[in-house]
């Protein structure tokens, strides 16, 4: 069998994808030729334009969906409204960071819901579509800390090690099905979020960018180099080719050598 990269006809849902990682996953998804429809929590014009862009930019069709991802009813019917889910990419998440006494319950709750529970009712409706398609993809983004863990991260650490868990089990439940269910597990990404909070730290630090980088932001990460949007893409994209049929139930770490420790 011929192994192909093109996914036309395919359509992804991707959560927590107006800007990031999510964007950067929707944008390589759409240029393999998948239909693909945005989501967050906002519903702005410029939500909107951003999907307008897309559809533009790689001649396929892009929509964008608002949901609350804390909210249960919500994840669900994001896949619902896509009308067809035969990719669903999990990545809305949210980050708090605080000893584990003094961990604001409210925090802790909303962490769970969208970094965790939320992948969960999207799979649970997503699915019974892909097994009724003949095919489907599950890709939670989950990170480098779904393997390791840090100080001060109790509820993202413990939501990213359930992503990660999750995965094994969708996969071992859907098997014997034409579906996979992966999870990519990043480290630090640099994303406009990320890029902003440069400036800061270097004022903080009394550092220049370089320094920075190196030495703060990435002083756990051994290859010293942020990982890009289009690689989380690129990624993604892979784990929904032909090439990757066999690949299921498991983790692949962008993380410049990190979890290697």
């Amino acid at each position: 069998m011929a192994i192909t990269m093109s996914l036309e006809g395919k359509t992804a849902v991707i959560t927590g994808s107006n800007s990031g990682i999510g964007l950067g996953v929707a944008r390589e998804l759409a240029r393999a030729g998948a239909d693909v429809v945005l989501n967050s929590f906002t519903d702005s014009a410029e939500d909107h334009a951003i999907a307008a862009e897309v559809a533009k930019e790689f001649g396929v069709s892009a929509r964008y969906v608002q949901a609350d991802m804390s909210k249960a009813e919500d994840c669900r019917a994001l896949v619902e409204k896509a009308g067809r889910c035969d990719i669903l990419v999990n990545n809305a998440g949210i980050q708090h960071v605080a000893p584990v006494e003094d961990f604001p319950i409210d925090k802790w709750n909303a962490i769970i819901a969208i970094n965790l529970s939320s992948a969960f009712h999207t799979t649970a409706v997503a699915v019974p579509q892909m097994r009724a398609n003949g095919w489907g993809r599950v890709i939670n983004i989950a990170s480098a800390h779904g393997l390791t863990a840090s100080p001060y991260k109790s509820a993202y650490i413990a939501a990213k090690h359930g992503v990660v868990g999750l995965t094994k089990t969708v996969a071992l439940e859907t098997a014997e099905d034409p579906i996979t269910a992966n999870a990519i597990c990043p480290g630090y990404v640099l994303t406009p979020l990320v890029e902003s909070q440069i400036p800061d730290q270097m004022k903080t630090h009394g550092m220049d960018r370089d320094q920075v980088v190196r030495e703060v932001m990435l002083a756990r990460q051994p290859s010293k180099d942020f990982a890009t949007v289009e690689q989380m893409g690129g990624t993604a994209t892979f784990l929904c080719s032909d090439a990757a049929a066999q690949i299921t139930g498991t983790t692949i770490s962008v993380d410049g050598g990190w979890t290697a420790l």
